[in-house]
């Protein structure tokens, strides 16, 4: 399989850059990697880059896009941060993903027994810890956790229901805010030159499901 040229990411449309991720992940979950010469592809991107997708996912070293879409060099741009979560610098990323290099697609990839997503549950046990950073990065997930959370309900981290319904919104939240802070990308969706979707990762299987 050879690396995406500027004339094949010009074919590309959104569904289509959807249905690369979808059938990478099916490969990934069947073992069947697709062949692939990288130092091949290396050369062939040493000019420069035509990704089809921009990823948006956690730090979890599990979750590796590149892997679990079983996708090669050159093919998508891959942000990471622990609970995929936006901010301004990853809402810029996605915009010179997509405006700028031409990418199709938008995925924020959520995943099952998140770490970053238990710390906000935890918050309380943390912040005695003096990690002023990880303090402020839990934080993101409050307003969340507040609005899913039932009367009377444990918040914890052992509460596996809490925590998988924390994921799932987690990855909305994202896809509100990216449309709602970025009018580039929400002007591209709209004009149909790119999709953003939402998806989940269960790192017990390897399998993606799609939001």
């Amino acid at each position: 399989m050879k690396a995406h040229t500027s004339e094949t990411q010009s074919t590309i449309t959104p569904e289509k850059a959807l249905n690369f991720l979808k059938e990478g992940n099916q490969r990934f979950v069947n073992n069947l990697k697709a062949n692939r010469d990288l130092l091949e592809q290396v050369n062939a991107t040493r000019e420069g880059q035509w990704p089809f997708a921009v990823v948006l996912s956690c730090i979890d070293s599990r979750t590796s896009a590149e892997l679990i879409f079983d996708q090669g060099l050159g093919d998508v741009f891959s942000i990471r941060i622990a609970g995929n979560f936006v901010n301004q610098d990853i809402l810029g990323s996605m915009e010179f993903g997509c405006n700028v290099a031409g990418s199709k697609l938008v995925v924020v990839l959520g995943h099952t027994k998140c770490g970053a997503l238990k710390g906000g549950l935890d918050a309380a046990k943390i912040e005695g810890m003096g990690m002023d950073n990880l303090n402020h990065l839990i934080g993101h997930f409050d307003p969340i956790i507040k609005t899913i959370i039932k009367d009377g309900e444990e918040r914890s981290s052992a509460n596996a229901d809490l925590l998988e319904r924390l994921n799932q919104h987690n990855v909305k939240n994202a896809i509100e805010e990216i449309r709602k802070q970025s009018s580039t990308l929400k002007n591209l969706e709209e004009e149909g030159k790119i999709k953003i979707v939402g998806a989940n990762y269960d790192v017990e299987t390897g399998t993606v499901t799609w939001l």
